[in-house]
């Protein structure tokens, strides 16, 4: 059965990539769906997974937000014609009070805005980013603490079915 959510990244799945740092870093206060701007080459590489979204940042200037630090690597069959770059600053398609939100969440101290990830919505690509607040140590703590537990759990759960 094929997924429908997109929460893995299996087959079957529209997720092309995640910034799976991001939800152990930060606190996520509230999410939004971004279209992007992308060239010819960029979509094809997409379609073959070769996205990276770790220490990337978005950046709101003069009313356009950006998507900074993503690197998409070229496939070798890409456009002789077309010079390739992998990192280059990428536009995010927002609604203007989407993009007042985040600008003016974004300057409060402690607060800022990173994608959590990259995924297929029909034929375009979708980023979901969020504005976020920084973890601090106990609050690490405590996710890796409840992370491991639930694996526990887990396998407490199939141990005992087994038996």
């Amino acid at each position: 059965m094929a997924n429908k959510k997109g929460k893995g990244k299996g087959p079957g799945s529209n997720v092309i990539a995640q910034n799976k740092k991001a939800r152990f870093e930060y606190h996520i206060d509230e999410s939004f769906e971004a279209g992007l701007v992308l060239a010819g080459w960029e979509v094809k590489s997409l379609r073959a997974g070769k996205a990276q979204l770790t220490d990337t940042y978005i950046l709101v200037k003069e009313g356009e937000a950006w998507l900074l630090g993503s690197h998409i690597t070229p496939l070798n069959t890409a456009s002789t014609h077309e010079i390739a770059d992998p990192s280059r600053t990428r536009k995010l398609l927002l609604h203007r009070k989407e993009i007042a939100r985040i600008f003016s969440r974004s300057q409060e101290k402690g607060h800022t805005c990173v994608p959590l990830k990259l995924y297929w919505k029909g034929n375009k690509v979708k980023c979901e980013l969020a504005l976020v607040t920084g973890k601090k140590l106990h609050d690490k703590r405590a996710t890796e603490k409840d992370r491991d537990w639930q694996r526990q759990k887990g396998r407490i759960m199939r141990e005992h079915t087994k038996a």
